[in-house]
């Protein structure tokens, strides 16, 4: 029987007496522990983290516990003034005791702690794979405008090139991970694959808000074998949402700042309803801010809920939702010789028929809808059986547009002629908005079955998920006044037979299958960890496109054997070595890989549906080291080995900005990357972390003459640094915070990136530069914890180019084989110049 103790913990300036148990001969001392510690908990719901200082052999003997009430209470007491209160109690017992320290504090309405190693930048992993993160210690500490892309741009191999200062606008952005794109990341939103198939961007903020983000985390390298990913050759960047409270409240956000922005939330927490167990939150926010260059806006709205109810053993269910309703419009992507010209300034035009009468700004509008819809489930049963399960369900619609201009009389619906379009006037020339409507539907299940017997774990599962998406292209002529009579394209132009003019009329379904195993077995009490895994994915692609006189059905279907292998040891209970061999694919990221597309203008094939499309296929391999305690320490070695290498870009097909996909053929990528982050010090918590990274392209690239001879010549890539790859990346972050007073700054450095796989243009290094600071007050009636907050973003930026929107093979025309290539000027996201919110918050 155990040995009952007590000790004092405080909540809200008051001690109190929390049973204490002492382990006994006999008794499990993880069993005292845990007691201890959910004791603890049951007060008042603190938060708590536990150290194990020091464990002996236990006694029968009277346990002398010394306390240190008055000097406690004198700490708890100026530590709730600032709204943030830390308890210590240590119990100190004799030679053959247990000496068990327990640390509670209280949670911060929006979720901070201080409990995070590198101010939130550095929770502890454990997995034998390169892993980063971010808590609510550094994401509530962010603009409630940023992104999750723009949140993890300081984690190491990371670059963001972002196109705003708020982190608004995800559309047009660039994210990259040791050099892979956003497309080559699988993105996880609790659980759910919430980048679209096929296209693979991941549009972040549309799966929650800021203030509901519980945790971001990034694993550099390939995804765990049981993700519901296919494309994730880059790593796998998953979203976790806030727990439902257990109490009724709530939480409200009001933001204003730079290009007047306006943004405000609210979150009301259900607490336990009645006695069913489950509680839930619903959250709504609504945004509005002017385009940081040119002119025009954005508008977005938002809903967040999740329900979740536990039960038994370890038992979990949650229902989570999430819609999103984003409209703004495109910034037009430069050139270098455009940027140096006009820098910021350069744009689409802010009046209708100027000089270039189809770059007025209000036909490049675009807007998505999207409904995320997901119920995972985690049940734990006798015999060491385990199952997850997560069904889900995504819709999404919207347009993307872009201005143009159409002869009436000399067009063409793919290669026959249009005749005279029916559009009322005269004018030979008429101006016209490219409309590009869709609808995606994907729905899927995830199941994971595992077994635990003494030190082995055998997990088997299955994956499917089914894909639909309809994109139907069209035209549209503006008002006389130069307004677009119907953003979705409701009135499109008709060709002199009563047909829709169209580029293409696209119709895609897709399925993907997966069949998934992992062993893991722990041997030397558990300080070796042995994991293998396999994983069979298969996906099938088939496509329509109704334009007259294209190639009507086209598609493909690939299936890949995906075997991974993973080892750590810890050497200590505070450092760990790993090592792991993984492999992975991804499909190409654009539906126009499979489209014939021809010019509305002359009638002539601009782009061919590609015949034979190989996969893109990585063989990574890693070691690393780790380090827990005061000073966390993560560095890793890696390198990686591409065939097929899909590259994405942006080309423009009758002014609409159109995604496709490049075969790269072979590359290979070796790095090292390191992250420091240290515990809370005098409230300072520094972190930096740092890449290196030699990326070269193993052959060598076909393309096409310009000199007539319609030959194709192979380009001398070979051994040229890969295009939107730094040699070298690093971040610097420090946050304060005293309870009452808070702030932090990050700085991040890119390296040269190269835009051309011929090397023959770049752009170069920069640095970004963002700070907070805050204060929060002491609770005011029903106000818990409110707080005000101001972040500065892009601190001495005016506008820089932050990475390559559509890559080239050469920006310069060169002489291959006595035949002529031109060059064409590669294009880039323009990062946002400098901008301050100020946000007001508070928990009710």
């Amino acid at each position: 029987m155990a040995n009952t103790q007590t000790f004092f913990v405080s909540r809200n300036c008051t001690l109190a007496r929390v049973p204490r148990i002492v382990a006994q001969k006999g008794m499990s001392r993880s069993l005292a522990l845990l007691l201890s510690v959910s004791s603890l908990v049951s007060f008042g719901g603190l938060y708590c983290s536990v150290s194990e200082t020091a464990w002996a052999e236990a006694d029968q003997s009277t346990l002398a516990v010394k306390r240190q009430a008055k000097a406690a209470a004198h700490k708890n007491s100026a530590a709730s003034r600032a709204g943030a209160t830390e308890h210590k109690t240590t119990a100190v017992e004799s030679a053959k005791t247990e000496e068990v320290g327990v640390t509670g504090h209280v949670t911060l309405s929006n979720g901070v702690t201080n409990r995070t190693p590198g101010g939130g930048m550095m929770p502890p992993q454990t997995i034998a794979k390169s892993r980063s993160g971010l808590t609510r210690d550094y994401i509530a500490k962010q603009s409630p405008t940023s992104n999750p892309a723009a949140l993890v741009a300081s984690l190491p191999g990371v670059v963001y090139a972002g196109n705003d200062p708020l982190g608004t606008n995800d559309d047009q952005q660039g994210l990259t991970v040791r050099g892979l794109n956003q497309q080559e990341i699988g993105f996880l939103f609790e659980g759910i694959p919430a980048a679209a198939p096929v296209y693979l961007l991941p549009y972040t903020s549309a799966a929650a808000d800021n203030e509901n983000i519980q945790s971001l985390t990034l694993t550099q390298g390939s995804p765990d074998t049981r993700s519901p990913l296919y494309n994730a050759v880059g790593g796998e960047l998953s979203e976790t949402m806030h727990d439902p409270s257990h109490h009724f409240g709530g939480l409200i956000d009001a933001s204003y700042g730079s290009f007047s922005l306006r943004r405000h939330f609210i979150r009301v927490e259900t607490g336990e309803i009645g006695k069913t167990g489950v509680r839930g939150f619903v959250s709504f926010s609504h945004r509005v801010a002017d385009e940081w260059r040119g002119v025009g806006g954005t508008q977005r709205y938002h809903v967040d809920m999740k329900f979740v109810k536990d039960w038994g053993r370890d038992n979990h269910a949650a229902f989570v939702m999430s819609y999103n309703d984003a409209q703004q419009y495109y910034l037009r992507a430069p050139t270098k010789a455009q940027w140096d010209a006009q820098g910021v300034n350069f744009n689409y035009n802010d009046t209708p028929f100027g000089s270039s009468p189809g770059n007025y700004y209000k036909y490049y509008e675009n807007r998505m809808k999207k409904f995320i819809l997901g119920a995972p489930i985690n049940m734990k049963f006798d015999h060491g059986l385990a199952l997850d399960v997560t069904p889900y369900f995504t819709y999404s619609w919207g347009y993307d547009n872009g201005g143009t201009t159409l002869d009436r009389n000399n067009s063409y619906l793919g290669p026959g002629p249009a005749g005279p379009l029916q559009v009322q006037g005269t004018d030979n020339t008429i101006v016209a908005d490219s409309i590009d409507t869709y609808t995606l539907a994907y729905s899927g299940i995830n199941a994971a079955l595992s077994w635990t017997r003494g030190h082995n774990t055998v997990t088997g599962g299955a994956w499917y998920s089914y894909f639909d998406q309809s994109e139907p292209q069209s035209y549209q002529a503006v008002n006389p006044n130069g307004s677009v009579p119907s953003v979705w394209g409701n009135n499109p132009i008709l060709t002199a037979n009563g047909s829709v003019l169209r580029t293409y009329d696209i119709h895609l379904i897709q399925q993907t299958n997966a069949l998934f195993i992992n062993d893991t077995y722990k041997t030397f009490h558990d300080r070796l960890t042995l994991t293998a895994g396999f994983k069979e994915v298969m996906v099938t692609r088939s496509q329509t496109n109704n334009v007259p006189g294209v190639t009507y059905a086209t598609g493909q279907s690939a299936a890949e054997p995906l075997p991974q292998f993973m080892a750590s040891f810890k050497i200590t209970p505070y450092d760990q070595i790993y090592i792991n061999g993984t492999s992975s694919f991804r499909m190409p990221a654009s539906i126009m890989t499979y489209a014939d597309r021809y010019s509305v203008s002359s009638g002539q094939l601009s782009a061919r549906h590609a015949t034979k499309i190989n996969p893109e296929f990585a063989i990574g391999e890693e070691i690393g080291y780790r380090h827990t305690g005061f000073a966390n320490v993560s560095v890793s070695l890696f390198n990686y080995n591409f065939t097929h290498r899909q590259l994405s870009t942006t080309t423009y097909q009758g002014g609409l900005p159109v995604s496709e996909s490049i075969d790269a053929g072979g590359q290979t990528m070796r790095g090292v990357q390191m992250e420091v982050g240290l515990r809370r010090w005098h409230h300072f918590s520094p972190y930096v972390s740092g890449q290196y990274e030699h990326a070269t392209i193993d052959n060598n690239l076909s393309s096409g003459t310009s000199d007539g001879s319609n030959t194709t010549v192979t380009l001398p890539t070979k051994g040229k640094r890969a295009v939107n790859t730094p040699e070298f990346t690093a971040a610097i972050g420090l946050n304060y915070d005293d309870g009452s007073i808070f702030g932090g700054f990050n700085m991040n450095y890119i390296g040269r990136q190269y835009s051309t796989f011929m090397n023959d243009e770049s752009i170069p290094s920069y640095e970004t530069f963002n700070a907070n600071i805050g204060y929060r007050f002491r609770n005011m009636w029903l106000a818990k914890h409110p707080q005000i907050q101001l972040n500065l973003l892009n601190i001495g930026n005016s506008g820089y180019l932050s990475g390559t929107s559509s890559i080239k093979t050469n920006a310069r025309s060169m002489v291959v084989n006595g035949h002529t290539v031109a060059g064409s000027a590669p294009q880039y996201y323009v990062g946002g110049g400098f901008a301050g919110v100020l946000s007001f918050s508070t928990g009710f």
